[in-house]
Order: structure tokens, then sequence, then C-alpha cells
């Protein structure tokens, strides 16, 4: 098993691997290409080379962040707004007309309870899954491992710690469901 291999198993790696640091390096270069590219015409084209998907009249606004970008699958007509951080160690996709505020965290990354595993530097992912036609307010934080259902809405500054099904208004820190929509 390769250490790419390792991570997107959910098995624990070292991202210190030069597999994972030459897959972080490029993942970097087309980040900041993105971020700094003149128009949205050249942007669209890095992040057709940086994604793992982007589907049609997708918008991401600057600045964008993620770890490797190859894992990242975003959706037709999905929008976000500036600083999204998609730390796709894992696998994370997101679906078609997904609405993201600002400063919405998608995290995949975790790191072991136990100190000397963790100052070893060993770490774990798992997948983050965001279905269509979401609405993540600003400052959602989504962890590691999580899916929210198509149709939810998660209201700004939540920290989702738990799957969401289709269909519900989630508040607060942890998100709790707090209605039916």
């Amino acid at each position: 098993m390769t250490a790419r291999e390792d991570m997107l198993a959910g098995r624990d790696y070292l991202a210190d691997d030069p597999e994972l640091v030459e897959m972080a390096r490029r993942g970097r270069r087309l980040n900041d290409a993105f971020n700094e590219a003149a128009t949205y015409a050249e942007g669209a084209q890095v992040l057709a080379e940086l994604l793992g998907s982007v589907g049609a009249d997708v918008h991401l606004r600057r600045p964008l962040h993620v770890d490797y970008g190859a894992h990242l699958h975003v959706g037709a007509r999905t929008f976000a707004n500036f600083g999204l951080v998609a730390l796709d160690c894992a696998e994370i996709r997101v679906g078609e007309d997904v609405q993201i505020g600002p400063n919405v965290q998608l995290l995949t990354a975790t790191h072991p309870l136990d100190a000397e595993r963790r100052r070893a530097k060993w770490e774990s992912a798992l997948p983050v899954t965001v279905g269509d036609n979401v609405w993540l307010g600003g400052g959602v934080i989504v962890c590691p491992g999580v899916t929210i259902g198509a149709d939810s809405v998660v209201g700004a500054g939540s920290v989702v710690t738990k799957d969401l099904p289709p269909g519900v208004l989630a508040l607060g820190n942890p998100a709790r469901i707090v209605r039916n929509l």
C-alpha cells in the first residue's frame, strides 16, 4: 500500500511521506495559481487541473485553501464565498447547487488521541460529503467523516460533528437539528 492509498482508505499515515509531500507541493502550487489568477477564466482552468473534479458553472471565490486539491470534488452550479478551507486528506464530495458561506471549513484530517502517536506525526482522515442543494452558512465547520444530506441548511458558525439527514435545519456547536425543512 502507498501512503496515499492508506490516507484515502482512512488508515493511519505519515503526512511527511515523500509521496504525500510531492502531492501537497503540487496542490499548493496550483492553489496559489488559482488564488492569483488574473481572470475568472484563468482561475477556472486552474481549478480543472487542481480539483479531483469540478462541475459546470462552479464559482469558488478566492482565497481557496486545500491540502491536495485532487481529493476535492465539486458539483455543478456550486458557489463558495471567500475563504473556503477544504483539507482534503480524504475525499470531499460537494454536491450540485450547494451554497457555501465565507470562511467555511471542510475538514477530513484527524489525529490520534494517544500523545506518543501524535508526537510521531501519525494521522488519519475520514471523508466529508455535502449533498445537493445544501446551504452552509458563514463560518461553518464540517468535521471528519460527516455527511450532510441533500436540501439541508447549516446555520452560520455551526460545528457539524455528526451526520445530518436530508432536509433539515441544524444550528449550534455541536450542530443540532432544530426542524425539518
